[in-house]
């Protein structure tokens, strides 16, 4: 066993021993102590909910880190069971559930969830876990409305619960840096993030088909719809991997991508809340669905020494960041990238990715864009952020040592709770005045019922 030197003034005679008090100790004789005295060797038992393509990942980040994979559950058995079957050389005894709340109740020695389900089921299951009292880890969106960002949000200041939101940008050492760049001013004032995304596969402007199809085998369609209203099955349509074009169970491509792209401009530029939300290039925004294309620009006030900055989506690939911009793109890249995301500054631009997982500069000297590594002025900048090994393994270190995640549900939530003001926008097929921290529209109380929705309580 790795083994680890300190000096204690006495010697040790169990085999654990309290932080405080060890720390507390000082110098006199070398003892050598096992790795297991802070739990570094400690194994998580961990349960997964929501058992489609995206958690996955997170059971095989699990395995390789050494923990227990607890239970799988998801109201579709055939989800569960492929899950079994992927993972089938690395997991044995694994307990099955398509209940959360059965797997919560039975689950005594579960020390963390991963939540990978549809978006409106995010809050509910996030909320039985904490309140359970264990550690949990979500995927983005944090939430499938405002209010729902918000309760989590306050629910997790005052839980003792580790929590991560699923945005794995936050671990890159490209959007650390990224954020010291900026915040050193090495770009000057900004006025401009421009984030773009194609054309997405999911439904959009339409409504639900007719009909109803048979479900899956052995699924519960009325517990998949769960706090959204029911509605009939329909192959192919929500379930798997539809849904998040269906306003009842996602919020399309800014509900997606979110948290992703805005996650290093709002820390970086500390943004709090829009106060104007806009929408323009506007095509086949249905009742029922995100639209085909839409442009949201969230306009976020002066604030200190900070002027004012547009952060503005492009999703649909109808609309692009100017000219200005993508001229300067192409000559360093031979093309514009498919996804991307360019803080515009008054000294220069930063080129960071759709993820935030990438750090290229190009200030007015600059010929091209040029790594930060490679670029003379980046270098004399400070580090000044933690670096991560990982975001899902940040999240189980910070449950082991009691320490912090970088993307908590505070984080996660107000990223959401910005995102999600641009569904409101585009529901009301209107520009708005938001205050966020009321969570209102001014001057529209119908809006209320955007921010906030009405719940089936059968499956909660």
């Amino acid at each position: 066993m790795e083994m680890i030197i300190f000096q204690i003034q006495f010697i040790m005679t169990t085999k654990t021993i309290k932080r405080r008090t060890f720390i507390a100790a000082t110098a006199a004789a070398p003892v050598i102590l096992p790795k297991t005295i802070f739990g570094a060797d400690r194994k998580l038992n961990i349960a997964f909910i929501g058992m489609g393509g995206q958690i996955q990942g997170h059971v095989s980040n699990t395995l390789q880190l050494g923990h227990n994979v607890t239970a799988f559950c998801d109201v579709d058995p055939n989800q569960t069971n492929n899950s079994l079957n992927r993972h089938k050389d690395k997991i044995k005894n694994v307990n099955t559930y398509m209940d959360y709340r059965k797997l919560l109740e039975k689950e005594k020695s579960l020390d963390a969830v991963v939540i990978g389900t549809p978006d409106h089921w995010h809050a509910p299951i996030c909320k039985a876990v904490m309140k359970a009292g264990k550690h949990v880890y979500c995927e983005k969106p944090l939430t499938h409305t405002i209010a729902e960002s918000r309760e989590l949000r306050n629910l997790s200041r005052s839980s003792k619960v580790i929590t991560q939101t699923g945005n794995q940008g936050s671990a890159s050492s490209n959007l650390r840096r990224s954020i010291e760049l900026i915040q050193s001013d090495l770009i000057g004032q900004i006025s401009n993030v421009h984030v773009w995304h194609p054309a997405h596969g999911w439904p959009n402007g339409g409504s639900r088909p007719a009909g109803e199809d048979p479900t899956p085998k052995g699924m519960n369609w009325d517990f998949w719809c769960g706090p959204s209203a029911m509605r009939p099955y329909k192959s192919g349509i929500y379930h798997p991997g539809k849904w998040r074009g269906w306003y009842d169970f996602g919020n399309g491509s800014i509900g997606d991508f979110c948290c992703h792209s805005f996650n290093m401009p709002v820390r970086a530029l500390n943004l709090k809340y829009p106060s104007k939300v806009k929408i323009s290039n506007v095509e086949k925004a249905g009742l029922e669905t995100y639209a085909k294309t839409v442009t949201h620009t969230f306009h976020f006030p002066a604030e200190g020494k900070r002027a004012a900055v547009n952060l503005i989506y492009y999703t649909g690939g109808a609309d692009m960041p100017p000219k200005h911009i993508t001229d300067q793109l192409v000559g360093t890249f031979g093309n514009i990238p498919r996804v991307g995301a360019i803080i515009e500054g008054e000294n220069g631009l930063l080129s960071s990715g759709l993820w935030n997982s990438q750090c290229y500069l190009k200030l007015k000297d600059d010929k091209k864009f040029i790594g930060h590594g490679n670029h003379g002025e980046a270098k004399k900048v400070a580090q000044t952020l933690p670096r991560a090994n990982g975001h899902f393994r940040e999240w189980t270190d910070a449950i082991i040592n009691n320490g912090k995640t970088f993307a908590s549900f505070d984080i996660g939530g107000h990223l959401t709770e910005i995102g999600l003001s641009g569904i409101v926008a585009l529901k009301l097929q209107q520009n708005i005045n938001w205050d966020g921290e009321k969570m209102k529209v001014i001057g529209n109380s119908e809006a209320d019922t955007l921010i906030q929705k009405q719940t089936r309580k059968r499956w909660l």
